[in-house]
């Protein structure tokens, strides 16, 4: 006897534009944000590839070579000393509010005097090419002695199975299939039932802790997140969200948090490791 299949679901899976867009994700999914930080108030950072930021009221004021702008900010503290800082280059920072077409994420290591900019660009989907494409550059930050190496892309999370809790209604799991690919399951909200394979690209700021940055094909969006997977039972990951609202034409940019934990770990056997460097 065969049950019958419920044709709204064919229709979602078959069909990705019935997938909710960036905009109607975004009520309670900020629900496990932490608070802001306030303790780059009235600070300036300068960092050796000549941009600068400056912190005050709310605002960064920023120059990045040819360019300079003020914007609105949020900062949290990832660990003493280290802080994830994001903000919309022209307006934004609210959910469906703004045009951005770019945001910036910046992760400052006072402690080990290294900053690690990812900028994400709103460039349009194509053949090949998610629509909003993503940027990596570090840097070391001036007047400090910098301890240890510099921010850099990791494989440590290839094998891994996490269960992200985003709120009390909207829950993920990850599973990292290779250093440049992971795919997601919704287990709980609007989108329970979706997966989705994506790119995605993972750089270790401090032992244990990573930015893991994501572009999704179908929704045109990205991600970067700041998460802490020293205690693998207790997971704290701090992250943003910027991509194209349901028109097309708008731009979302919100901030949220997780709570998650280690559900399973993959060991593949050493000539079949997806984590090993390509032989040339």
């Amino acid at each position: 006897m065969s049950l019958p299949i419920a044709q709204s679901h064919v229709n979602v899976y078959s069909d990705p534009s019935t997938w909710l867009p960036l905009d109607g994700l975004a009520p309670g999914f900020d629900a496990a944000k932490a608070a802001p930080a306030l303790t780059l108030e009235g600070r300036e950072v300068a960092l050796d590839d000549g941009s600068r930021y400056r912190f005050a009221d709310g605002h960064v004021d920023w120059s990045v070579g040819e360019s300079r702008g003020r914007a609105s900010y949020e900062a949290f503290e990832v660990d003493e000393g280290l802080h994830y800082v994001q903000y919309a280059v022209e307006g934004g920072g609210t959910a469906g509010g703004g045009e951005a077409t770019e945001a910036v994420s910046l992760v400052i290591d006072a402690a080990r005097g290294w900053a690690l900019r990812v900028t994400s660009e709103i460039v349009g989907a194509a053949p090949g090419r998610t629509a909003v494409a993503q940027r990596f550059d570090t840097a070391a930050l001036v007047g400090a002695v910098p301890v240890g190496e510099a921010p850099a892309p990791s494989a440590d999370l290839v094998g891994r199975r996490v269960l992200w809790v985003y709120s009390g209604e909207h829950a993920y799991e990850h599973a990292y299939l290779s250093p440049g690919l992971y795919t997601w399951q919704c287990l709980a909200g609007p989108e329970r039932g979706l997966a989705d394979t994506d790119e995605c690209t993972v750089y270790q700021v401090r032992p244990g802790i990573y930015v893991f940055a994501w572009r999704e094909k179908v929704v045109p969006c990205a991600s970067v997140t700041v998460a802490d997977h020293r205690r693998l039972g207790a997971m704290r990951s701090h992250g943003v969200l910027f991509g194209r609202d349901g028109s097309g034409e708008g731009t979302v940019h919100f901030t949220f948090g997780a709570h998650g934990r280690l559900l399973s770990q993959t060991v593949h056997p050493a000539e079949f490791d997806p984590a090993r460097p390509e032989q040339g």
